[in-house]
This record gives C-alpha cells, sequence and structure tokens, in this order.
C-alpha cells in the first residue's frame, strides 16, 4: 500500500488567511498540480486573486528546452501576465515586484544541487525581502527520498545558477526546507516566509513509495530512475560526452561516437560499486551533444537505490571514459568577462563546486573522502530545518 500523501498545493486552505484580499503572484510550472491532478494555477486563480505568474527554466508550461530563453507573455488559460524569472531575468525587476503583495512557490524539486528551481526559489525569496514582501512555499517531497547525502560540500568561488550555498550535491531536504535553510544561510530577515508542509511524508519515502504522481520536473529529467541517476551523471554536462540529451533516456546513457560501450561497462563494473550497474549500449541523440551521431557508451542501471552513491558512480565512469578517450575527451568552458578581460570557465568546476577533480589535484576518491566531513557537518547542521521525520 502506497503512502497517502497531501502537498502544500493540498493544504492552501490553511494559509488562506495569508491570502484573501491579496495581489498573489505565483511562482509553478506543470508539476504543480494537486491530488486531483487540478493545476496550481487553476487552485490558485479559483480562491484567490491572481496578478501575476512567474516562469522559471522550461517555462510556465514546460514547453521550453533547457537553457533556452523565457519570454514574458500572458497566460491564456487565466489572462494573467507571466514575467521570465529565468536567465538575465532570475532576479526579480521592480515591475515584477510591484505585480504582487503576497508570493506563492509552488514547484518539484528533485534533491540536487544544481538543479536551477531551487536557485529560482532562493532568488524570490531575496526579492521578497528586500521589498518587505511576504513569500509562501507549497512543500513537496524530495523524491529521491531525504535521508541520504552525499558528493562535494560547494565553494562559493564557484558560484553560479547551478550550484551555490555550502550544500553537497545530494542534499535530502525538501523545496520547503530548503527555504528554510537559504533564509538562514542569507540571513534574509525582512521577508515572512511561510511553509505549507506536507502531510504523511516520511524522509525514507522516495516518491515511488507514495500516491503522489510523477510529472517530469523538466523535459531531461522524464522519470524517477532520471532523477535518480542525474545526482551522478549530471557531471556530463560539463564535458564533450553525451548525458543522453535529445535520447528518450537522458541522464541514464552516456556516451559519445568515439567511445566503446563493452570495454567502458567492463572497467565502470570492474570497481564494485554497490547498488549499480554499467551496461553496454548504443544511441543516437535528436539534438544536443552528438546530434544525428551514433554513440556508444553505457546505461545506468540503480539496482539498489539504499545502498547506491550515485554521485560516487558518475564520477567513477567519468574516470573511465577519461582513460578510454584520451585527446578526444574535452571539458567544456565558455567565457565571461572579469575587469575587460576573457576568463575561461569551466562548467565542471561549476557542477561540482571546485576545480580540484578537473585540475587533477584530486581522484575520486580523494575528492569524496575531503568532501565527507563537510556533507556530514551538513548533515546534522541541517536537522534544524527538517520539518519531517
Amino acid at each position: 500500500m502506497k503512502a497517502h500523501i497531501l502537498s502544500g498545493i493540498d493544504r492552501i486552505d490553511t494559509v488562506a488567511h495569508l491570502l484573501e484580499g491579496k495581489r498573489v503572484g505565483l511562482m509553478t510550472n506543470p508539476t504543480g498540480i494537486d491530488h486531483d491532478f487540478n493545476s496550481t494555477i487553476d487552485v490558485v486563480a479559483g480562491k484567490f486573486n491572481l496578478t501575476a505568474l512567474y516562469a522559471v527554466e522550461h517555462g510556465i508550461r514546460g514547453n521550453i528546452q533547457a537553457g533556452e530563453h523565457v519570454e514574458n507573455c500572458v497566460d491564456e488559460a487565466t489572462g494573467v501576465i507571466v514575467y521570465s524569472a529565468y536567465g538575465k531575468d532570475s532576479h526579480f525587476s521592480q515591475e515584477m515586484l510591484d505585480a504582487f503583495d503576497v508570493l506563492i512557490f509552488d514547484i518539484q524539486d528533485v534533491g540536487a544541487r544544481f538543479y536551477t528551481y531551487m536557485y529560482s526559489m532562493a532568488y524570490a525569496l531575496e526579492a521578497c525581502n528586500r521589498a518587505g514582501k511576504a513569500m509562501i512555499v507549497l512543500d513537496r517531497v524530495n523524491p529521491i527520498g531525504g535521508i541520504k547525502t552525499c558528493g562535494t560540500i560547494h565553494n562559493r568561488k564557484f558560484s553560479s545558477f547551478v550550484g551555490d550555498y555550502e550544500i553537497p550535491t545530494q542534499h535530502a531536504l525538501t523545496i520547503g526546507e530548503m527555504a528554510l535553510y537559504v533564509k538562514d544561510y542569507l540571513q534574509l530577515d525582512q521577508v515572512e516566509l511561510t511553509v505549507v508542509h506536507l502531510e504523511g511524508w516520511k524522509r525514507s519515502m522516495r516518491l515511488d513509495e507514495t500516491d503522489l504522481p510523477w510529472v517530469a520536473p523538466s523535459p531531461n529529467l522524464a522519470t524517477l530512475d532520471a532523477a535518480t541517476t542525474y545526482i551522478g551523471t549530471c557531471v556530463f554536462e560539463g564535458t564533450n560526452i553525451s548525458e543522453g540529451r535529445g535520447t528518450t533516456q537522458p541522464f541514464q546513457v552516456v556516451g559519445a561516437p568515439f567511445l566503446n560501450g563493452e570495454k567502458l561497462a567492463a572497467s565502470a563494473n570492474a570497481h564494485g560499486l554497490q547498488g549499480v550497474h554499467f551496461r553496454p549500449t548504443s544511441f543516437c541523440p535528436t539534438f544536443s551533444k552528438h546530434k544525428g551521431e551514433l554513440c556508444h557508451g553505457v546505461q545506468v542501471h540503480v539496482t539498489d537505490v539504499e545502498t547506491v552513491n550515485m554521485f560516487e558512480a558518475g564520477l567513477v565512469l567519468l574516470d573511465e571514459i577519461r582513460a578510454q578517450a584520451g585527446e578526444k575527451f574535452e571539458f567544456l568552458y565558455y567565457g565571461i568577462e572579469v575587469e575587460g578581460e576573457t576568463v575561461n570557465s569551466y562548467f565542471l568546476d561549476k557542477l561540482l563546486g571546485t576545480d580540484d577533480y578537473r585540475l587533477g589535484r584530486k581522484t575520486t576518491q580523494e575528492l569524496i573522502d575531503a568532501h565527507k566531513p563537510g556533507v556530514e557537518a551538513f548533515t546534522l547542521a541541517s536537522k534544524k530545518y527538517r520539518l519531517y521525520d
């Protein structure tokens, strides 16, 4: 029997007194639904004075690919203006702030430090603090569970929209708990933050142990399996190796035209990592890296969610790919302007929150060992923000 869970939107009437008679802004996307599959947009518009919508990466209706520009527009279903809260607009303008008295946030997070929705929430929280306005976070479960933490602790030297704050790669908090953490971490004392709690959820539960539906939080995380492997395979976004974008299994298949899948699977499996198996496969992306080319690599199968350390598995796989690919392997970078000069910024450093791995200062195991005390310290310190057992 799956656990019956009520998300924050299902309990929005508990904060009706904070919304009635107010102009309500709403930051959401297709994951914002109640237990009866009603859109949070429709629920809020039906109960309160909805005056503005705020779209994050992928858009208010989820129809925009990763990284693409989100335009201001009008939502056809409600006639309400939709402001972009992504890219250059991620930090609220005065016009965006002037459109509401109270801001509601209702988006499904995936429990990974580099997932952008968390920063959309955090930037909105900072904006509300700046303006002295209230914010309500409708909580949702952490789909990969609320106990396991792993990875690196982010060094703010590498802060970006895919990584900030001193948190682990897999942080184990819900989006509501993360809001409480960020408010404290950034000392946002001028915003009145309310988190509408979940009902029925326990930290040990993954989403598939509940009666909640899986709604893909973004086009490239189509399944819970993908959200699980994402903790480790997202690092390939910082390389010229395909992470499976443009296939039906993004973040579950990894490869390139110049790799040998059979040899890669054998070398990765030889590490004997718990809870994961690498199976040789081939695929042809329809977009993104190696579009239209036959790629060879592996599919990552999680065989035991309790014992797997996906962060370790992802870096071990990266190690083996680098060894096999040789000079064909590349770390991806882009130029940023610093004091009038172009500086190369490596995307992997932003994902890992450190450049120790890329520069060879630490091996995979040394990196994990070096960050283990910080991960343990965060796990202990974050207990004060935990709303559920």
